[in-house]
């Protein structure tokens, strides 16, 4: 019904060489979206001259504007999962999703896959679900096509191609692509640790639960946590103690391919 209480967003350092420390906190309602968060991190760290040239983040913060902005206004590349192709013909894999669709941007004309081009090309009169523009094909098109099945499943209204602006549905088109490679795989598995880092700033220092009431000193209190998790990660690197492999379940040990499934 409602939600209570606060967020922690916590930045760290994945450099193999040093120790992984905490870098960067942020509190926010619990409320708040995942998405804008980036720009605030990226605010923060740009004043402690402590930006990544790769910051590695979950699916929360993979917005497709994230993504343009990081870049254009940090010069940071974000790393991590976007979101699927919402389309049942992307969910089922036997259609012809937005990907199949050739976009001319220059002449404003859509593709189809059969080879069918679009007849118009107008804005969308609902903007706030992020699609910009969209672009219809004709019934005289659309009706006897042979693939039409894989296309809609409208009983006689053509297919309609809803798009975001030009840099967001090309960078997203980009990223869709990407993480289904082995490239990404293992680039993106070095982000893993990360769940560690909130089991231990959870059973050590209690940081599920807000000592004190606002946002302010909840705030506080989430930095002081961050310190003595860097605090007890500085003594363990220079004690000599190495950093703990990433925990996999009983089964997944038993069964190795099981993960890849």
């Amino acid at each position: 019904m409602e939600w209570v209480g606060y967020k922690v967003h916590l930045t760290e350092t994945r450099d193999p060489e040093t120790p992984h420390l905490i870098v960067n906190v942020e509190t926010t309602p619990a409320s708040t979206t995942d998405d804008p968060m980036v720009a605030v991190v990226h605010a923060s760290l740009a004043k402690q001259d402590r930006l990544p040239v790769e910051h590695r983040v979950d699916k929360g913060y993979t917005d497709a504007q994230v993504l343009l902005d990081s870049q254009k206004d940090y010069q940071v590349t974000i790393t991590g999962p976007v979101a699927d192709d919402p389309g049942w013909q992307a969910r089922a894999d036997t259609g012809f999703d937005k990907s199949q669709f050739l976009v001319d941007w220059d002449r404003r004309v859509v593709t189809c896959p059969a080879g069918r081009q679009s007849i118009s090309w107008l804005k969308n009169s609902y903007p706030k679900n992020g699609v910009v523009w969209e672009a219809r094909f004709s019934r005289q098109d659309s009706t006897p096509c042979p693939f039409r099945a894989q296309c809609t499943h409208a009983k006689v209204e053509p297919r309609i191609i809803g798009l975001q602006t030009r840099g967001q549905h090309e960078v997203l088109q980009a990223a869709r692509h990407r993480q289904t490679t082995e490239e990404f795989r293992a680039q993106y598995a070095a982000r893993a640790g990360i769940e560690s880092t909130h089991a231990q700033a959870i059973r050590r220092c209690g940081l599920r639960h807000s000592r004190y009431v606002g946002l302010a000193k909840t705030h506080l209190q989430h930095v002081i946590t961050a310190a003595a998790v860097d605090l007890v990660r500085l003594g363990e690197w220079w004690n000599g103690t190495p950093i703990a492999p990433t925990r996999s379940s009983r089964f997944a040990d038993l069964n190795p391919s099981a993960l890849a499934a």
